[in-house]
């Protein structure tokens, strides 16, 4: 079961890391640090490991029977699916400033959610070592 939350924390942490790498882009664009093109450019290369490693999560709590951490994790892979769905997934570079404002929110709602998880896993992973331990 360590394994299981072990994996978990370092899908969850790499998660984190690409949200915060989009947060950090639209930060650029909105203070002029780089052109549209190249944050939408930068932004959409991510997307879809991200949306992977994000179904790979929720296999991975489905297929351990973690229920309440699947239940948490689950509108969150709704969300990226019906993105997918009706192909708004990527940046547009002509509407990426009208968005901005937009896009900002999503990607710290993601983040809130990513942390949350993370900090639960984290708790899970150290209950598992001390009950193995006994």
């Amino acid at each position: 079961m360590v394994f299981f939350w072990l994996t978990a924390f370092f899908l969850l942490i790499i998660l984190i890391v690409l949200v915060i790498y989009q947060l950090m882009c639209l930060a650029d664009l909105e203070f002029d640090y780089i052109n549209p093109y190249d944050s939408a450019s930068r932004i959409n290369k991510v997307i879809y490991p991200e949306f992977g490693l994000q179904a790979a999560l929720c296999l991975l709590f489905l297929l351990s029977g973690n229920w309440w951490m699947i239940l948490l994790s689950a509108p969150y892979l709704y969300y990226n699916v019906r993105l997918y769905q009706r192909r708004r997934h990527l940046i547009d570079v002509t509407e990426i400033f009208n968005q901005l404002n937009q896009e900002k929110k999503i990607r710290l709602f993601k983040l809130v959610n990513l942390v949350i998880l993370l900090f639960l896993s984290l708790f899970w992973m150290i209950y598992s070592i001390i009950e193995d331990d006994e």
